[in-house]
């Protein structure tokens, strides 16, 4: 039930959302501003995004009490999914094309750079270029929208194994 919420509130948001680093900034004060409810959205989806974290880190905590790590199929599609949905949620961060979220997305996809050989070839081809531009923005956006698809297949496949 709270995934629907964060998808349906994704999809409202992004009916309002440019992904242009010209105007997304400017895309989420009109959400907010001048959408009815906007804020109210907005807020669900960020606070829905953080309580869906306190979630699951109580899901991976109860499943180390009870020692469900022995099940490693089932363990390992849980670690993919944590990481689905931690990457899901720094790409989300950057979408308001702040200065944090831009700083955010510079620092912390640069320290790919310290993958030894293919650095900074990774840093270039997931910024789409040679700086955090329109090309990073617009990826992150797409990616964005679709990972949580792709975590609730990866659910169904966590729940069967």
């Amino acid at each position: 039930p709270w995934s629907r919420c964060q998808i349906l509130t994704g999809l409202f948001l992004a009916m309002h959302y440019t992904s242009d680093i010209a105007t997304a900034f400017s895309s989420v004060a009109h959400i907010c501003r001048d959408v009815n409810y906007g804020w109210l959205i907005r807020n669900m989806h960020a606070n829905g995004a953080s309580f869906f974290f306190i979630c699951i880190y109580l899901h991976i905590g109860r499943g180390l009490y009870y020692g469900s790590y022995l099940y490693k199929e089932t363990w390992n599609v849980g670690v993919v999914l944590l990481l689905l949905v931690m990457m899901t949620a720094f790409v989300g961060y950057v979408l308001p094309w702040g200065q944090m979220s831009f700083w955010g997305a510079t620092v912390i996809t640069n320290l790919l750079s310290a993958v030894p050989y293919v650095g900074n070839s990774l840093v270039q081809w997931i910024w789409g270029g040679f700086s955090v531009d329109n090309a990073t923005l617009t990826r992150f956006f797409a990616f964005h929208f679709l990972f949580p698809f792709v975590i609730a297949a990866a659910t169904m496949v966590h729940l069967f194994l």
